[in-house]
């Protein structure tokens, strides 16, 4: 079998650290990505290695895509590429259409061409809206709050029904809030930002205390990867989550930014329970069914947010 794999979204925030990964385990890895929210510095790393090609296409130009990949033969198809920015999606309902949804359907589109019949798609805990319970990966009714989670829930049901047709196997990851290095969006990031530009006031949206779980994106690599060698299913559903039980609130994440960035700044919160609109304030995720399957992770959520703090500190100075 091949040991080439395909990744699109290669050049993102986790798409560049899963490209990271899978060459440090051998594999050739050729990455898909247009370049319009993704960096050509994320890749540095893989850009100095034999095994790596970036291809710069649109998923959704498949002449493009078949032209440039067309004599290669793929083990996987990592698909990765999505919008990131949940609020852009909320603003503009076409942002998460054009580049949530229909990027996937295009990827399963290359699949079938290509014939490759393992796909690994990465979700989000987005898909399950508000409850006020952890929720499982049977837990329902999933009624997603965002645009985002909403095209990504179409996404998983497209993946599903590709498995009764041009796929042999699927797997499907939920992530939770993620974290780190090269992070294109997100609290941590939007913090940094704006204490560089005014160091003696943070202004936080919200009241502080919309908690959730955080997980470092080298340990989410690890777990796909792990979840990845080892489904058997026809299709492999996870949950990929902090430490049991562990989450951080806004408070938390703003004073260890401030700390890191500006000690003595004060932060102001606007007040309100939701952040902005499609944003879950108070999340409960289960990951019980992947600790069954083998995997843990170290880091507690707050853990994983203060690695992370100071790697996108170091990143914008």
């Amino acid at each position: 079998m091949s040991r080439a794999v395909l990744v699109t979204g290669a050049a993102g925030f986790i798409g560049s650290h899963l490209v990271d990964a899978l060459l440090a385990r051998g594999f050739d890895v050729v990455g898909l990505d247009d370049l319009s929210l993704g960096r050509r510095s994320n890749l540095r790393q893989a850009l100095a290695c034999r095994r790596f090609r970036l291809v710069r296409a649109d998923l959704g130009d498949e002449r493009a895509c078949l032209r440039a990949l067309r004599l290669r033969r793929f083990e996987a198809l990592w698909h990765l590429a999505a919008n990131s920015d949940i609020q852009a999606g909320a603003r503009d309902p076409e942002v998460d259409l054009a580049r949530t949804f229909l990027t996937t359907y295009h990827a399963l589109a290359l699949a079938g061409r290509l014939k490759i019949r393992r796909f690994a798609f990465a979700s989000t805990s987005a898909i399950y809206g508000e409850h006020d319970r952890p929720v499982a990966e049977d837990s329902g009714p999933l009624l997603p709050v965002s645009n985002y989670g909403a095209m990504k829930l179409a996404s998983e049901g497209a993946v599903s029904a590709a498995t009764q047709t041009i796929l042999e196997r699927a797997w499907i990851f939920r992530f939770p809030n993620v974290v780190g290095g090269r992070a294109t969006h997100g609290a941590i990031l939007d913090f940094v930002r704006k204490l560089r530009k005014d160091p003696r006031r943070l202004e936080v949206l919200g009241d502080g205390r919309q908690k959730k779980p955080y997980l470092h994106v080298a340990e989410l690599v690890e777990a796909m990867l792990y979840c990845f060698t080892r489904g058997r299913h026809r299709l492999n559903l996870f949950n990929i989550g902090a430490a049991s039980g562990t989450a951080t609130t806004v408070r938390e994440i703003a004073e260890l930014v401030v700390a890191r960035v500006s000690p003595g700044a004060r932060v102001h919160y606007a007040g309100g329970a939701r952040g902005w609109v499609g944003d879950v304030p108070r999340f409960q995720y289960s990951t019980r069914k992947l600790a069954a399957f083998g995997w843990k992770p170290k880091l507690t959520s707050t853990q994983a947010v203060a690695r992370a703090v100071c790697e996108i500190a170091a990143e914008n100075p």
